[in-house]
């Protein structure tokens, strides 16, 4: 099967590497140099590369900005290639190129296959393609929460599926138990708005005003209070367009439209635009006589009547009272009734809806614990070929009648994850007493016990490169060879990358690189170099005494290499 591999990785003013290029094996790669030579920088610079936090620290003095820069050979439709092409990047001939940016101001930037990309996008590629994994992950082992994930990804289905559903219906019940209490807690409060709907709604109702009825009171109010000074004005208009009946000299519009209609029409036959003209006036004639008309009738209809007045005012006086307290106008009020009836109906139904969230909750309290009881079942199951696993693991790690076994207590309520509290137990030696790791481990034997959980990932749940850094640390003779011996084995099937100060771990390695110094105290291009021949042979001596030269170093290491290699042989 091809998977990804990480081929090289480029890093420029980062810590106290100016410009350094790591070039990877396929298979194990082991880092080493002197302590404090920047071999934990390779750690660093990948962890930036897979969406890491970026610390404007990591920036090395002087330099305006650091960056990483990595290329990953992806098989076609790996899931890192597939959500890269997703997110608009290309690749480079099979290959994805990755790059992270950090300025001295601590501002980041990502870029993926050529276009930039948020961070977080990094972050998911490298769930399919890195393992990362230091000391502080050592510690985080430590930790219960952090041990039920391991047994959790161990377990695979068997485990995810059932945790799934207990994770729905938990989160359903969180819900219903917050409504519950909200309603409860806040029923005073529910009661006063529901009586204070009620007292609204009760005003509204009493008065039953009318859509648009403040707008039509209001023009009839202005008409009745001015009756008198309308109707003397409708006679008057209506005596200069029809005049007097009773009086003969009374010159009046329609009289004098009429004298000009007939002086037009004497000579029409004359002249056609005076007949044009004569024609107009006969409708101006018309106008006049059905404008007179309207205002005798308009004068006749007007209501004088002071009693009609005071109703009209008492409907806008308790009109206005509405439109004070629940609108701007009568619209807006019944607007305002029209929802406050739908409130108070959810208000009132509040009493049927406690009944209907109880009987819910008590359902899914009962569904939950069922669910629970399947999930502690399938972590149980999968708990003891974990431990049997690991445990194997270590017989490999030169712990060969270490025991490690997994606690699954109960939690004291269901938490979002179960009711499980895992715990992983470890008896170094026959006659020990199991202990949690988190008391009963040395820093070898953690170290270990790290790797022996991983080893055992890499069967259930492969990851296609593996990153160590002091993976080794409080490990020394034959226990670092068991160590070296399991890191060769874990790459015939995935990349593993070491950063070690042991020559045992080394002298496995299919390729290894040196990280030196310059006289500056700077990390150059040069200054991470692939050891091969006399050059590794030299380097293992200085690991394993400190010097170059010695002869007995020096046979020591090349012991090692030819043991290694028979190994990788057989």
């Amino acid at each position: 099967m091809v998977i990804p591999v990480l081929e090289e990785m480029r890093i420029r003013s980062l810590g106290v590497i100016d410009d350094a290029v790591v070039e990877l094996s396929p298979g194990f790669t082991a880092v080493t140099g002197e302590t404090g030579a920047g071999k934990t920088m390779v750690v660093t610079s990948l962890g930036l590369l897979l969406g890491g936090r970026a610390d404007a620290g990591l920036v090395r003095i002087g330099a305006k900005g650091a960056t990483v820069e990595g290329r990953v050979v992806v098989p076609p439709g790996a899931p890192a290639a597939v959500r890269a092409l997703e997110a608009g990047a290309e690749l480079d001939d099979g290959a994805l190129l990755i790059s992270r940016t950090v300025s001295a101001e601590g501002r980041s930037r990502a870029y993926v296959g050529g276009r930039g990309v948020p961070v977080g996008l990094l972050g998911e590629l490298a769930d399919d393609l890195v393992a990362v994994h230091g000391q502080t992950d050592q510690q985080g082992l430590l930790k219960p929460a952090r041990q039920r994930e391991a047994l959790d990804r161990y377990a695979g289905d068997t485990v995810a599926v059932p945790l799934a559903e207990y994770g729905a219906v938990y989160r359903r019940l969180r819900s219903v138990a917050a409504e519950l209490e909200e309603i409860t807690t806040r029923a005073r409060e529910r009661a006063q708005e529901a009586d204070l709907l009620r007292f609204g709604l009760g005003e509204v109702a009493g008065v039953e005003p009318r859509s648009g009825e403040d707008g039509e009171l209001a023009a009839e109010a202005e008409r009745l209070g001015h009756a008198e000074a309308l109707t003397a004005a409708a006679h008057a208009a209506h005596g200069a367009l029809a005049g007097d009946p009773e009086d003969s000299e009374d010159v009046d519009a329609a009289t004098l439209v009429a004298g000009a209609q007939r002086a037009l029409e004497a000579v029409r036959s004359h002249d056609a635009a005076l007949g044009a003209l004569a024609e107009r006036l006969a409708e101006i004639g018309i106008l006049v006589a059905d404008v007179a008309q309207e205002l005798a009738a308009y004068a006749d209809g007007v209501d004088a009547d002071p009693l009609r007045l005071a109703a009209v005012e008492d409907r806008r006086a308790a009109l206005a009272q509405l439109t004070r307290k629940y609108g701007t106008d009568i619209d807006a009020v019944l607007a305002w009734a029209e929802r406050g009836t739908l409130r108070l109906t959810e208000l009132e139904g509040d009493d049927s809806r406690l009944d209907e969230l109880a009987a819910e909750r008590d359902a899914l309290a009962e569904e939950l614990t069922e669910l629970a009881a399947e999930l502690t079942a399938a972590r149980r199951e999968a708990a003891q070929r974990f431990a049997a696993a690991v445990t194997a693991e270590l017989a490999e790690l030169a712990m060969p009648h270490a025991r490690v076994s997994v606690e699954i207590g109960a939690l004291a309520d269901f938490g979002p994850t179960g009711v499980d509290e895992v715990e992983l137990y470890l008896a170094p030696h026959p006659g020990a007493q199991a202990r949690p790791i988190a008391k009963g481990a040395s820093g070898g034997e953690l170290s270990r016990v790290m790797l022996a959980v991983e080893v055992v990932f890499a069967g259930s749940d492969p990851v296609p490169t593996y990153l160590f850094d002091e993976v080794d640390a409080g490990v020394g003779g034959k226990a670092a060879v068991e160590v070296g011996r399991r890191l060769a084995k874990l790459a015939r099937s995935a990349q593993v990358v070491v950063v070690t100060h042991l020559p045992q771990v080394a002298a496995f390695a299919d390729r290894q690189l040196l990280v030196e110094k310059t006289d500056d105290g700077a990390v150059t291009r040069s200054g991470v170099t692939v050891l091969e021949g006399e050059a590794r042979v030299r380097e293992l001596s200085r690991m394993l005494a400190g010097q170059e030269d010695s002869s007995s170093a020096r046979a020591h290491a090349e012991e090692l290499l030819a043991a290694a290699r028979v190994e990788a042989a057989s």
